[in-house]
């Protein structure tokens, strides 16, 4: 588990992280991507792009498709129903569809079917930035709107990448969270999502990096495990994880499925109170592992507002008020105006922090 006028909740405990302009339980569940949204250069999004008119009405009656990760994931569950509300907002129909696994391929056939029932966009969290790449090319040559959610694909292969907060804040705030928890020094882990999830790979990037600080040179990281957003998979990893690194201090797990799988693994054994546990979930999925000790501190954004800005986007796409130009300006019904950065990325916001003191605020 990737990400920002944002859309705002309180970042109690979060001074010490840097704060750069999105919030996706990525649940992945948050599992899948974020591209590096420090990237150098607008290729794209500078060139080949059609004109945009920005005082063009929404098109009433647009199509719209959200293609998760999979679709029994629940932190996708709640990205995309907000999506879909936001449709009838502005007078459109929505719907998901997907695969229930998470393999690189699984997504294929759907953009293929939605584009062959003549949707306006499909808006995707892609498990695979390549292997999507091809049929989503062609989705583009058929006019189709394409906007990546959550998980990018390569740039080549959409008009906007939706980001749930800055790929390099998401990563380096995972460390100094952990880092503070095991006072800068000890063996630690990583549980990611699949192998090839572009917003875990970018995170983790930024991880590694943030280990490379002098402050941060008493930490070791031993291992990078996969769950493959699979609940008993994840479950099964941090068993792994334990059993073969005895003197491992703590786990980073930058997905909600793998979060919450991983404390429910330490909440009942002899690890609970020794391996301390953060990464990405959301607030109901974690708040009895919060409230029993298992877990002090992790991070998300708030994943409707992922949905919904989403959403607006591919409206306005295909209303062709915006083509993907960086600067360019679209409206985001309640979460207001939103600009294009390089690469065609929209940052939805920074991330929160979630504890004992706040948990009880958040209910999603």
């Amino acid at each position: 588990m990737t990400v920002r006028t944002r859309s705002r909740v309180p970042l109690r405990h979060f001074a010490a992280i840097a704060s750069a302009s999105a919030l996706a339980l990525t649940l992945a569940a948050c599992g899948g991507t974020t591209k590096d949204s420090a990237g150098s250069g607008d290729g794209k999004a500078a060139a080949g792009k059609s004109s945009a008119d920005p005082n063009a009405p929404l098109k009433k009656g647009l199509k719209v498709a959200f293609l998760p990760k999979q679709v029994n994931n629940p932190y996708e569950t709640i990205v995309d129903k907000a999506g879909i509300a936001a449709a009838a907002e502005y007078g459109g129909t929505a719907k998901e569809v997907g695969p229930s696994d998470a393999s690189a391929s699984s997504q294929v056939s759907y953009i293929n079917t939605l584009v062959q029932q003549r949707h306006d966009a499909i808006l995707i969290a892609a498990n695979d930035e390549n292997a999507v790449c091809g049929p989503l090319k062609q989705a583009m040559a058929k006019k189709v709107k394409i906007v990546a959610y959550d998980s990018d694909t390569a740039k080549e292969c959409r008009d906007l990448f939706i980001n749930q907060a800055s790929s390099e804040e998401i990563g380096r705030s995972q460390i100094k969270l952990l880092s503070e928890q095991l006072g800068g020094k000890g063996e630690i882990a990583i549980l990611s999502a699949t192998a090839n999830a572009t917003n875990q790979n970018t995170w983790i990037k930024f991880m590694e990096d943030e280990l490379k600080k002098p402050e941060n040179s008493g930490l070791k990281l031993v291992k990078t495990a996969y769950g493959d957003d699979d609940d008993q998979k994840s479950f099964q990893q941090t068993q792994g994880l334990l059993q073969a690194y005895p003197n491992l201090k703590g786990i980073i797990s930058p997905t909600t499925v793998g979060i919450a799988a991983a404390a429910r693994y330490i909440s009942g054994s002899k690890y609970k109170g020794k391996v301390a546990l953060t990464g990405l979930g959301t607030p109901d999925q974690m708040r009895q592992f919060i409230k029993d000790g298992t877990v002090k501190q992790f991070e998300l954004w708030d994943p409707k507002n992922l949905g919904y800005l989403a959403s607006y986007a591919a409206a306005s796409l295909a209303s062709g008020q915006i083509s993907g130009a960086s600067g360019e300006k679209f409206k985001a019904g309640k979460l207001g105006e939103r600009t294009i950065g390089e690469n065609g990325e929209v940052i939805l916001g920074p991330p929160t922090v979630f504890d004992a003191k706040n948990i009880d605020e958040y209910h999603f």
